[in-house]
């Protein structure tokens, strides 16, 4: 599939690639998580350890099996991939890392998925540790050294105008899209609501009282607009999963959820990884363009529409995110999201249910793959009380335009 695009100098075109021409061949074949909560005494090694075995049991594995890793966030929120191969015994033939990035969960399974693919490990790990709460001097403040980098830090900080504040990017992207788009804190409050009625049914997640709209609008203000419950957890807790080619998957102890498309992290003078492209923050125009194709790429590669999907699972740091996640991904147009996921359309039993454990705002804050767990879980059909009727088709995508698709 080509389309003409005027915004190449060469005059050229664009290709998506569709799923005749692209190979992934690779499946999730097993997944593991430790508790979750808040101050937890295990270290991060701990706690990955504790999903390593878990991931290793549930797709009938052992260790010896495991030849490569795939780390999201080493040192100093989570234990580096040199220290998880001599802690667990492993003998690994392939590497990814990365840094103090939540922004990299898709592309470290996606690393993983071709890794498989082309035939550098049988089966890779990856591995995410974290405990927000020992390290909570790296999120915001003096001792934020990501955070206060000259030119800006993993969530938009602007130091030299005092913005410091993790959520700072994502609030300042929704004042300006609460300016042109006359959207509300109210409206906004939907999003926290539904992944919190989500958590409610699922025995994992922390955060187990519901919300209402009238406790969201009591909060406290943490960086206007976004009050405490429009920001995601501070937690602790581990997940792995497991990714191997779809032969070896066939033979495992799981039904294998097979990877039917996927696309990487968009990147420009015309994006701010927590807003939409082109709202005008920081660097970006303020002209909002038209969808562009190439943004779909994921439905492309995967041969399906939107229609097809029956499930969303995204990267719920702040609220906002959800909100121009939905949008980046044409299930609804720019300045509409809003008031499209109002009247339970993103909850259980909606249009299009979103981030069925919770989320990182109501399950915990394990960077994203807690609900890459529960995409797992969904298309086996084992998601108890959060199980989505007949799910087939998920997908992942996060605002800053990375996505992955799961079949079952």
């Amino acid at each position: 599939m080509c389309w003409s695009s005027p915004a190449r100098p060469s005059g050229g075109s664009y290709c998506a690639r569709t799923g005749d021409d692209v190979n992934i061949d690779a499946a999730i074949v097993g997944i593991g998580t430790s508790a979750f909560g808040r101050g937890l005494t295990e270290s991060q090694l701990a706690l990955a350890a504790q999903a390593f075995k878990s991931a290793l049991a549930d797709a009938g594995l052992e260790r010896i099996d495991v030849d490569g890793l795939s780390v999201h966030l080493g040192w100093p929120l989570g234990p580096d991939y040199d220290r998880i191969a001599e802690a667990f015994g492993l003998e690994i033939r392939y590497v990814n890392q990365a840094w103090l990035h939540g922004r990299f969960v898709t592309s470290a399974l996606q690393h993983a998925m071709l890794a498989v693919s082309a035939g550098l490990a049988d089966v890779v790990a990856c591995v995410t540790a974290v405990s927000f709460t020992r390290e909570r001097g790296f999120l915001g403040g003096p001792g934020d050294v990501e955070g206060n980098r000259e030119e800006g830090g993993t969530h938009g900080e602007a130091p030299p105008y005092g913005l410091t504040a993790p959520a700072g990017g994502a609030a300042i992207a929704m004042q300006r899209y609460m300016h042109l788009y006359g959207a509300t804190s109210a409206q906004l409050a939907a999003v926290p609501i539904a992944m919190r009625n989500h958590a409610c049914r699922n025995p994992r997640a922390i955060m187990q009282e519901p919300l209402t709209l009238t406790a969201h609008q009591a909060a406290r203000m943490v960086v206007d607009p976004l009050r405490l419950f429009d920001c995601c957890l501070i937690s602790d807790g581990a997940a792995v999963v497991l990714v191997a080619r779809t032969a070896r998957a066939r033979d495992l102890r799981q039904k294998p959820v097979r990877v039917i498309g996927m696309q990487g992290t968009r990147s420009g003078r015309d994006e701010f990884i927590f807003a939409p492209r082109s709202l005008g923050i920081n660097q970006q125009s303020a002209r909002r363009s038209a969808d562009r194709q190439i943004d779909f790429e994921v439905f492309a590669q995967a041969g399906l529409s939107r229609k097809d999907v029956q499930g969303f699972y995204t990267y719920d740091a702040s609220s906002p995110l959800v909100l121009f996640a939905l949008e980046r991904f044409g299930y609804c147009a720019a300045g509409e999201a809003a008031a499209w996921v109002q009247g339970g359309r993103i909850e259980l039993g909606g249009a299009l249910p979103v981030n069925t454990s919770g989320g990182l705002l109501s399950e915990a804050h394990v960077a994203g793959w807690n609900s890459i767990c529960e995409m797992v879980r969904q298309l086996r059909g084992t998601a108890g009380a959060s199980q989505i009727a007949n799910a087939a088709v998920l997908q992942w995508g996060t605002a800053w335009g990375d996505s992955v698709m799961l079949a079952a």
